[in-house]
């Protein structure tokens, strides 16, 4: 089964359904066209450069090469977690955060799915690799900023109960236990979402396009039940990570709870 090749022109006709969108709510007073607008722009521009950059990558299968996309892919990535925060660590913290939990946890898991479970040879194979450490990033990255986010929030919403649990005997994790919890819930439910409705409710982008591209079906669905296990490790394992490092921040050794280690959102 060959592939139906795409021309600038059907491309266009997408594009042009995301302008007539931007130019409704523009329209109603959104005050989302600029972002519909910046967002298509980017997309654009950025998908076209990745193609660009594998098939040059593919051509010539270096590990150096691999290791310094990996790590621009992770540099990225840890900068979209912290512009998402609302209230973000100060400092190395804001970024440290994230990039690390994700190199933990999407980095680690990557490595053992190549080597181990798909077991090719190499197992640094780019055209394996790389879709699949950015799958990892990419869900590991929305797990990790939503949980982040509603620690910090609930940190800054409930100081007064939190404080007056400490002052009760209880440690900085103990007082903060509760709101952990929540996080780490909130940061997985996109993903469990995604596992309870697939294949029933929507089919997986991974899934579908291996079998635009001709892939058997049931092999197709094989490889997508892979990388929803893989997915949800990755983020609950990265979402873990970054809570107890976030919670920590949170106090400093004499367990007080230390909120100007966030920034005012008001005063960036």
């Amino acid at each position: 089964m060959s592939i139906i090749a795409l021309t600038p022109w059907d491309l266009s006709l997408a594009a042009a359904l995301v302008v007539a969108l931007a130019a409704i709510t523009g329209w109603m007073g959104l005050g989302l066209t600029r972002g519909f607008l910046v967002a298509g722009v980017r997309t654009t521009v950025q998908l076209l450069l990745v193609g660009l950059v594998l098939k040059a990558v593919f051509a010539n299968a270096q590990p150096l090469w691999i290791a310094l996309i990996a790590l621009f892919m992770l540099l990225v990535a840890g900068g979209e977690v912290m512009s998402r925060q609302k209230r973000r660590f100060a400092g190395w913290w804001g970024y440290g955060m994230g990039s690390l939990s994700m190199f933990i946890s999407a980095f680690s898991i990557t490595v053992f799915t190549l080597a181990v479970i798909i077991g090719n040879h190499p197992w640094y194979t780019p055209q394996y690799a790389i879709p699949l450490l950015g799958m990892m990033l990419g869900n590991t990255m929305t797990g990790i900023a939503l949980s982040i986010d509603h620690l910090t929030g609930n940190a800054h919403r409930y100081k007064a109960v939190i404080e007056t649990r400490l002052s009760l005997g209880e440690t900085a994790q103990q007082a903060i236990s509760d709101i952990r919890r929540e996080s780490l819930r909130v940061g997985m439910i996109p993903t469990i979402n995604a596992m309870a409705a697939a294949g029933v409710v929507s089919l997986p982008g991974m899934m579908t396009g291996q079998i635009l591209a001709g892939t058997p079906p049931v092999e197709a669905v094989k490889y997508q039940i892979l990388i929803m296990f893989m997915v949800t490790a990755t983020t609950g394992f990265g979402a873990l990570a970054a809570i107890a490092l976030g919670s920590r921040r949170l106090f400093d050794q004499r367990q007080r709870l230390r909120l100007e280690r966030l920034k005012d959102p008001a005063k960036r």
